[in-house]
């Protein structure tokens, strides 16, 4: 290639179709027409029918084509050229084909072929698309020489160009000079209107709606009257006066039986008029006796419509009576559903606790029996060891180490006991609705230790946001903390390590108000409450038993506190709420 006017990319990058095998089609007769408009196009941009299906471009260019511009493979004038490493150039399908094949190589010097050096020859294209060509409606007679690029232009406007049937039903084509002449004149599909009633249709359908639907075609009367023709809207109406019409006497529904022509009804309702009257009598004097039966059965249903009436209030007062009852039952049916879901949880737990207290004090009685056993056993060895032998002394002297160790075993049991009642205490009082209610007796005690640095802060029992929800506790210093040190009762909330916090949204987002609760008549709770802050390690997924406590170091002063309602028998209860209502379901 020369003078670095080509703009060369991989193949794979812009023929992706080049690995399809296409089947190798014959160059065509010049003077039929090989371009079809309704041919796909082959290549991205191209109108339909523009580009051949395979090989090169077939038209008829002005000048004869330059070699360079011919293909290897077909020998047609290039088609999207692609130049091989060796430097000959092929349309694009041809060297598809040459791909497809095992070994491939270039026709023209047997060079091996491979898909990565094959390259698009942009330049080639430009040229070959500027080259002048006969209009591809030649051979119908278009003399417009012009260049193939511009071709698919021209040919949207060729007038000899063939098309098909503009109404889309006809399967005719034709020049597109020749579509008015078509439309007016040859289409079968073109519009037209009947000459009975103007109305319009394609001319295929103009027969069927004259022998079916349109109301001013003439059809025969169907009963073969003296009336040659009438038009098919007038029929419904002739079919009463029709003197060939089958009709029945008017006086049917009183029982005459009489079926003829309409001609002869006339004739028949004058001769049979007495009977006519006779019909007519007796079906009134039956209806009258019908009447009256019916007039009668109402009377009786009259005299207990009353009764029935009030019978139907009374009802409908019971059955409101009865939709409310149903109402409450089933709202207290699924509260009670909710609190027994709600704790059937905790009841088992509960029985799991209950079931190692009982063991644990089963063998806390086995230990104490076998305690007093041993004591007694010592007593009397103390008594027999009076008058004294070496070998009573060496006894009593392993029952006092057995003893000693059952002592040992009895502490332990009594600790376990001791943890057992602890965590059965924290299982009763648990609350797993996100509220706490904290009972701290003996204030004053617990205030002077606090002050004297004993016991700071006080932790209450666990409570939960639901029975698979987040684990909560409060702490609280009597004394204060940080800022209200000597000054204030500080209180802090904290989120404690649960067993379901893997399936918890992180961090911890609600909203939570500490309160203390007045145990006088006004019932003036103090109270504050705070969003979390995500970025708080407080409120962070628990990688410890807790989280850092986050609350209030000025929570309520001594002051208010030791004067108000707020201590009562020398308790204070503390409120802590979590809020729940937009927690999800873990």
């Amino acid at each position: 290639m020369s003078g670095g006017r080509e703009v060369q990319l991989p193949l794979q990058q812009v023929a992706p179709s080049l690995t399809t095998p296409l089947s190798v089609v014959p160059p065509p007769n010049r003077q039929a027409n090989p371009w079809p408009p309704s041919d796909p196009a082959s290549s991205q941009g191209s109108p339909a029918g523009f580009l051949p299906l395979h090989g090169g471009f077939r038209d008829h260019f002005v000048e004869p084509p330059e070699p360079k511009y011919c293909c290897e493979a077909c020998r047609l004038v290039l088609c999207q050229p692609r130049q091989t490493e060796c430097g000959h150039r092929f349309c694009q399908s041809c060297i598809s084909d040459l791909l497809s094949h095992p070994n491939p190589s270039c026709p023209a010097d047997r060079e091996p072929l491979f898909k990565d050096k094959i390259f698009r020859d942009v330049c080639c294209h430009r040229e070959i698309m500027a080259l002048k060509v006969f209009c591809r409606s030649e051979a119908s007679g278009c003399p417009e020489q012009l260049s193939l690029q511009h071709i698919p232009e021209h040919l949207t406007v060729c007038l000899f160009f063939e098309v098909p049937c503009p109404l889309g039903q006809c399967k005719e084509r034709m020049m597109r000079k020749e579509i008015p002449d078509h439309l007016s004149w040859k289409c079968k599909h073109r519009e037209t209107s009947c000459e009975f009633c103007s109305s319009k249709m394609p001319l295929t359908e103009l027969q069927k709606h004259k022998e079916t639907v349109c109301p001013a075609f003439l059809v025969p009367c169907p009963n073969l009257c003296s009336l040659s023709a009438l038009p098919r809207s007038e029929l419904s109406s002739h079919q009463h006066d029709c003197p060939k019409a089958q009709v029945s006497c008017q006086f049917l529904r009183y029982g005459c039986s009489f079926k003829g022509l309409n001609q002869d009804l006339r004739q028949h309702e004058s001769s049979s008029a007495a009977e006519h009257l006779r019909m007519m009598a007796s079906r009134n004097s039956a209806l009258e006796n019908k009447v009256e039966d019916i007039k009668g059965d109402l009377l009786e249903r009259y005299k207990v419509l009353p009764a029935l009436s009030s019978r139907l209030s009374e009802l409908e007062n019971q059955q409101d009576e009865l939709r409310e009852k149903n109402r409450q039952m089933e709202q207290k049916l699924a509260t009670m559903q909710k609190l027994m879901s709600s704790h059937s949880e905790k009841l088992l737990e509960v029985e799991l606790e209950l079931r190692s207290f009982r063991v644990l004090r089963e063998e806390v009685e086995n230990i104490r029996g076998t305690l007093e056993n041993v004591r007694t056993r010592l007593n009397a060895l103390e008594q027999g060891g009076r008058s004294g032998t070496g070998s009573t002394t060496h006894t009593l002297a392993s029952l006092e180490t057995q003893l000693n160790r059952h002592d040992d075993m009895l502490s332990v049991h009594d600790v376990r006991l001791a943890d057992m009642d602890l965590r059965f205490q924290v299982l009763e009082t648990a609350s797993y609705n996100g509220t706490l209610i904290w009972k701290i007796r003996d204030y004053k005690r617990r205030k002077q230790e606090a002050v004297a640095a004993k016991t700071l802060s006080l932790y209450s029992q666990p409570f939960y946001t639901g029975y698979f929800g987040y684990k909560m506790c409060a702490r609280v210093y009597l004394n204060g903390d940080g800022m209200g040190k000597g000054t204030h009762l500080s209180l802090f909330f904290v989120v404690m390590r649960g067993e379901y916090d893997a399936l918890l949204p992180w961090p911890f987002k609600q909203k939570v108000t500490l309160m203390l609760m007045d145990q006088g008549p006004a019932r003036k709770h103090l109270g504050d409450a705070f969003k979390p802050d995500p970025n708080s390690s407080s409120f962070r997924r628990p990688a410890a038993e807790m989280n850092i406590a986050s609350g209030c170091p000025l929570f309520v002063s001594q002051s208010v506190l030791e004067t108000g309602s707020y201590i009562k028998d020398d308790t204070i209860f503390i409120k802590v709420t979590v809020d729940t209502s937009d927690l999800p379901d873990p």
